[in-house]
């Protein structure tokens, strides 16, 4: 039989083969060739090596990448896995075999290789887990535990619940599922959308995967095979949502230079040798920087050394200091380097289930990232759970940086996994505090999930072609706080009461044409900023000595715009006037306020790894509180860095019934006609149908056996 690659009306990719083996080689082969600068860029920050093409902008992260150990991570969680899942393994390697197949192809068509005078590299057995751990290694947060640390250190214990939030960095999703009591066909209904850093080309890739064992529909991570976070199998679905748990730790370490190499206090008060090594990391057009990579027991160092917390990205002249010096670094402590085990036991099962009973077997093997998931199956079944590994440890390792000369930090065994139930016919997850409660310490506020369940609550049963209209749905329940000052402000200018008035007035929506809704977000631009820049919060302004990767978590205008709402509504804000705040905000806004649509301001803002020529992008509805989640930084920027990196309903009755779409498009090259034919619809919050019929596809190319092991 051969392996063989249709293509529908978007370019998305079906790929039919003889054996799962084979199925994932033909995947790692069309990835290649529609994806190949995509997969090359992963490849190489996974590898701490995208400085080498990118130029300095990206020696932080190598920096981090390479401190961090992601590479040798994944090689020791792929020799683990040979040795528990050969069969895994093999399909892994069959995935890599297949993107070395197309990579060639694939870069030939891509201008960005040219560009930068790029060649396509090699990918190992192990690229596709270092690809996952990169992708995934920020997904817990960890460092908001340096924020903590630094907002308990300068304004007290009490300052760490008024910033809680989903702050900057992190990533959570929509998701709902309904059970066939609450749809037209009698048959469940999974809905929802992940929120990400909006990429281009995009972070999830729509793919249909096809051999004797499975047919599986869903959006698989470029660089991974499977489809694990989103998918519809005809017999069962699933679909995931950020858990919000925190399942990484960070130590002080206190270290001290020797003859022999580096060694750190451990919480017995014995000095014991760390793992040290230099590496040198190339950088386009620059000298190459050497880092100095040191790992304790607890894990990698991250920040500092032997020297404490200064020189952070690494040094050009790497001459190091001499003697017996006891100072602080921290290091990271996170699952996989410890069980050497990522999680990809649990993908060929998926792709295999046929019940939730399957899908709830599979995600016993589950790591990280943490996820809540749902699924439903054609018997009407459902499954509302948490999957992924967290350590049982003290509490204070949630909260902040610990000792790790001190005892009483180390882990001791796994939690498990919380299952939830479906009340009411419905499940919704929006990150908010829900089954993995007990798992986390933040949350992201309860406004999305409280407005999905009032949406749904609106008819007594819903259809797949009626749910996307929630997805768009753009109410800001957290602009309340803001209001409510509003309403107090008396003795204003006339402009300003005008202004006021109109704000009271406005439905709260952040719609793409509501010229009130660019107000308001002016308006909440000026308290952000006066709040940041009042001296009760000054010793947060000047970033500390972290590496430079981890001071977006660090921005004190970022965490004052995220946290607004509680900054707004608490009782006392160290000696904040915070009317006082508000009514100088409205009059300055007062003075010149937005007259045009909070689309204008609003504007799609997606990463590259190379930089384009000017252009505009399109304009938003939503905000980072709405359940149509596209998020600026307030106090910073309008321009939304991260939204809908897709979106999809499940249909459990039909599946062809069933709806996807991404932002840009299934190619990553710039110019096909794939690269950005999706962008008009998810802008319009319109999602195409899944197209499961071959007679419906265009075959694209073949692959004998013996073609496809050449």
């Amino acid at each position: 039989m051969t392996t063989e690659t249709y293509r529908d009306a978007f370019g998305i990719p079906h790929l039919r083969a003889p054996s799962a083996r084979e199925l994932a080689r033909a995947q790692g082969r069309v990835t290649a060739v529609d994806r190949a600068w995509q997969l090359e860029v992963e490849r190489h920050r996974a590898r701490g090596t995208s400085a080498s093409f990118l130029g300095a902008s990206a020696l932080p992260w190598d920096v981090f990448a390479r401190r961090a150990r992601l590479d040798d991570t994944a090689r020791r969680c792929f020799a683990a896995l040979e040795r528990r899942d050969p069969e895994t393994a093999d399909w892994v390697r069959a995935y890599a075999d297949g993107v070395n197949a197309g990579l060639a192809e694939g870069a030939a068509r891509t201008p960005e290789f040219r560009r930068v005078g790029l060649a396509p590299g090699h990918w190992e057995p192990w690229t596709p887990l270092g690809v996952w751990l990169g992708t995934h290694i920020l997904f817990a947060g960890f460092p908001a535990k340096l924020w903590r640390e630094e907002a308990i250190r300068h304004l007290g214990p009490d300052a760490v619940g008024l910033f809680a939030t989903d702050g900057p960095g992190t990533a959570g999703s929509n998701g709902w599922l309904l059970s066939g009591t609450r749809t037209t066909t009698g048959l469940p209904l999974l809905a929802g959308d992940p929120h990400r850093f909006l990429e281009e080309p995009g972070v999830y890739q729509q793919i249909r995967l096809s051999c004797p064992e499975f047919d599986v529909v869903g959006l698989a991570v470029p660089g991974v095979p499977g489809t694990a976070h989103f998918a519809h199998t005809g017999p069962v679905a699933w679909s995931i949502t950020n858990a919000m748990a925190d399942y990484q730790d960070l130590y002080r370490e206190r270290l001290r230079r020797t003859g022999a190499g580096v060694e750190a206090l451990s919480p017995e008060g014995v000095w014991q040798r760390a793992v040290r090594r230099v590496e040198v990391v190339e950088v386009a057009g620059e000298q190459a920087v050497e880092v100095e990579v040191i790992e304790t027991e607890r894990g990698p160092v991250i920040a500092g050394g032997p020297e404490g917390l200064g020189g952070l990205e690494g040094t050009r002249d790497p001459s190091g200091r001499p003697g017996d010096v006891d100072a602080t670094a921290i290091a990271l402590r996170y699952p996989p380097r410890v069980t050497e085990d990522l999680g990809f036991s649990a993908l060929l099962p998926l792709l295999r289930a046929r019940t939730v009973a399957d899908v709830d077997r599979a995600l016993d093997a589950w790591a990280e990232p943490v996820n809540v998931v749902q699924a439903a199956d054609t018997t009407g079944a459902v499954l509302h759970r948490v999957a992924g590994r967290v350590p049982v440890r003290a509490r204070a390792n949630s909260l902040r940086v610990v000792p790790a000369w001190e005892k009483g930090h180390a882990w001791q065994g796994w939690h498990t996994p919380p299952h939830a139930t479906v009340d009411d016919g419905m499940a919704v997850m929006a990150n908010q505090r829900g089954p993995a409660g007990p798992l986390g310490v933040e949350f992201a506020p309860p406004h999305r999930a409280t407005r999905i369940r009032t949406l749904l609550g609106q008819r007594p049963a819903w259809s797949a072609t009626d749910l996307p209209a929630i997805q768009t749905d753009t109410h800001l329940a957290s602009a309340a706080p803001l209001l409510a000052r509003l309403a107090t402000l008396t003795a204003l200018t006339p402009e300003a009461a005008r202004l006021r008035d109109r704000l009271l007035s406005w439905n709260r929506h952040m719609d793409a044409d509501s010229t009130e809704a660019a107000v308001y977000a002016a308006l909440r631009t000026a308290v952000v900023r006066r709040l940041a820049a009042h001296p009760a919060f000054a010793a947060l302004t000047e970033p500390p000595a972290y590496p430079e990767v981890l001071l977006p978590w660090m921005s004190l205008t970022a965490r004052v715009g995220f946290a607004l709402e509680h900054l707004l509504a608490a009782e006392e804000l160290f000696g904040t006037d915070r009317s006082e705040t508000v009514r100088g905000a409205l009059e300055e806004i007062a003075e010149a306020p937005p007259a045009t649509p909070w689309s204008d301001a609003h504007r799609v803002a997606p990463w590259r790894a190379l930089p384009e020529p000017p252009y505009t992008e399109p304009g938003l509805a939503g905000d980072h509180d709405c359940v149509n989640c596209t998020t600026a930084v307030p106090g910073i920027t309008d321009l939304a860095a991260r939204g809908p990196a897709a979106r999809y309903v499940w249909d459990l009755d039909d599946r062809e019934n069933s709806r996807w779409i991404v932002p840009f498009g299934a190619d990553g090259v710039p110019g096909n006609p794939h690269h950005r034919d999706q962008l008009p619809l998810w802008l319009r919050g319109d999602l195409a149908q899944v197209v499961t019929d071959w007679t419906r596809l265009t075959l694209e190319h073949t692959d004998t056996p013996e073609e496809s092991h050449a």
